[in-house]
């Protein structure tokens, strides 16, 4: 990850999940796609991503498209956001996916810092809800 703890990935994931939000019924990634300005080839990745976890289901065909499978209250940014990223890790030596172990992490005078900023982080994002970043999108 280059700027910032989150990835385009993470980031088009809650503005795709917030459209489909704000849009209720099946909705157009095409639609979307115009909406957020993300481009379709980049969002169909996001949204396999949000399908593959179960939080979007999907039509064929006219009138098709993509709708949430639960209300927006029942979806945290935690669970989108690591969906999208695979991990909510600050820094990559506490990420459990990777297969990295490093050298120092028993010594690390940082670890326990990036640690607790870990579990902060993800508090913050599992405390909120699709519906309440909607909510502040609307006000």
């Amino acid at each position: 990850m280059a700027s910032g703890m989150f990835s385009t990935k993470g980031r088009y994931a809650l503005r795709a999940m917030s459209d489909l939000a704000q849009h209720p019924g099946w909705v157009s990634l095409g639609d979307v796609s115009e909406r957020q300005h993300i481009s379709r080839k980049y969002l169909e990745q996001v949204i396999a991503l949000m399908h593959k976890a179960g939080y979007v289901e999907s039509m064929r065909g006219k009138g098709g498209g993509y709708r949430l499978s639960r209300k927006p209250e029942e979806y945290t940014l935690g669970m989108i956001l690591r969906a999208a990223e695979g991990s909510l890790a600050p820094v990559a030596c506490l990420d459990c996916t990777n297969d990295e172990i490093c050298p120092i992490v028993e010594t690390c005078p940082t670890v326990e810092m990036w640690r607790d900023l870990g579990k902060v982080t993800s508090q913050y994002l599992d405390s909120k809800t699709l519906a309440d970043l909607i909510r502040e999108t609307e006000e």
